[in-house]
């Protein structure tokens, strides 16, 4: 590994900060859990059929690191990726609010930065993908707004309807006027939309329009990681309730939404703290007393959170190999042979707490002592790079991490 990779992954750890390339390296871990979503992925990309699964894992324990893990992945098979944190501004419940956030971080292969404008921007009438996305459009969707608005944007040479049609289609609606008019312009003829588009009730239709033009692209499929899930339970009951029912359309979507894998990182706590003390499943029993379907949707996704698969703690072995990876990569980043024994490093991490997060940070600061000074706690780096120890060196206080 170069020396400026080496670098990012110790000041991205020694940070806290997520990384996709922390998540490439430390690929091994937990291989249980890496192979059920491999496999799921695997399934999606191979037969083109969506779905979605829940995790949850203590704080501190990785579920971050094993989403930037799996956005490596889903690049490697050649999917898109998306990666939000769901709150109040990307509120699963709101789907027309959701979506725009998700598409403003969807990475397509091999880019650094996110969006999908380019491609967009690349479509010509007539060409064989236009043609395909247009009859899609027109109908497959609930509405065929974006038949329209795919139609007006392809034969207009307007810039700033382009400009308007291009946000449209990620998630800045623009209104039925616009189209309607340079669809006249363009065609000679009278939109006419099989009914009036509602962002409140029609926005997964954008949802299924994205996934079939990656498709349409050449991509795998499009994979969609949702982080830090269990803000949903800081939320008003209803809310909680309409969100459950939205998760519902990725964890189990319809034949509509085309290729595409979810994955919800939950807390481990929600299904006590949230769940059991709210009386969730009650809540969505009286909720949805007069709608059957969006009660079972909910029902079904709160016994998927119960079920949900949780990560365990590193094992010692695990624990041992991360550090000592740290230990190499430490002085591969800063051209020093920290010549420490194993025992040390994890007398050390362990020194930090039990979460996973403070051990790494706890043994980065160690080496950066050892590095900087010749000494931390009571070790110390002879001229020869040998561990030795000193009676009287002050300890490491770790205790901020």
């Amino acid at each position: 590994m170069s020396e400026k990779n080496a670098r990012h992954i110790i000041e991205a750890l020694r940070s806290g900060v997520p990384s996709r390339t922390v998540g490439e390296y430390f690929s091994e871990a937990r291989p249980g859990m890496m192979k059920k979503i491999n496999a799921a992925m695997d399934q999606v990309r191979d037969t083109g059929k969506s779905s979605g699964m829940i995790f949850k894992g203590r704080y501190g324990e990785g579920k971050t690191h094993l989403l930037n893990t799996v956005f490596g992945m889903a690049f490697a098979s050649n999917m898109v990726v998306s990666y939000v944190s769901l709150g109040k501004e990307t509120p699963v419940d709101k789907l027309y609010l959701l979506y725009p956030k998700v598409i403003a971080n969807t990475y397509l292969p091999g880019a650094a930065q996110p969006g999908f404008r380019p491609r967009l921007e690349e479509l010509t009438q007539g060409s064989s993908i236009s043609a395909e996305l247009l009859g899609y459009t027109a109908q497959e969707l609930e509405t065929d707004k974006l038949y329209f608005l795919l139609k007006a944007f392809l034969g207009t040479s307007d810039d700033e309807e382009r400009l308007s049609f291009l946000a449209d289609m990620e998630g800045d609606f623009t209104n039925a006027s616009l189209i309607k008019r340079s669809f006249k312009r363009v065609t000679g003829k009278t939109a006419k939309f099989n009914r009036s588009f509602s962002k409140t009730k029609h926005s997964m239709d954008y949802f299924c329009f994205a996934s079939h033009l990656f498709r349409a692209l050449g991509y795998n499929g499009w994979v969609i990681l949702f982080d830090e899930s269990e803000l949903i339970g800081r939320l008003g009951k209803k809310t909680r309730m309409k969100s459950y029912v939205n998760m519902q359309s990725f964890l189990q979507p319809s034949g509509k939404l085309e290729g595409v894998f979810s994955l919800f990182a939950m807390s481990a706590s929600y299904s006590e703290d949230v769940i059991d003390k709210r009386n969730e499943i009650a809540g969505a029993e009286e909720t949805f007393s007069e709608d059957p379907a969006s009660k079972k949707a909910a029902l079904s996704v709160l016994n998927a959170i119960l079920n949900a698969p949780e990560l365990l703690p590193l094992t010692r072995e695990e624990t041992t190999r991360v550090l000592l990876s740290i230990q190499e990569l430490h002085g591969e980043a800063y051209h020093w042979t920290p010549d420490i024994t194993k025992e040390t490093l994890l007398e050390t991490a362990d020194s930090a707490g039990h979460l996973l997060r403070t051990k790494i940070r706890a043994a980065i600061e160690f080496l950066d002592q050892l590095y900087q000074y010749g000494k931390a706690g009571n070790v110390a780096i002879s001229e020869l790079g040998k561990e030795s120890l000193e009676e009287e060196t002050p300890e490491v206080d770790f205790g901020s991490f």
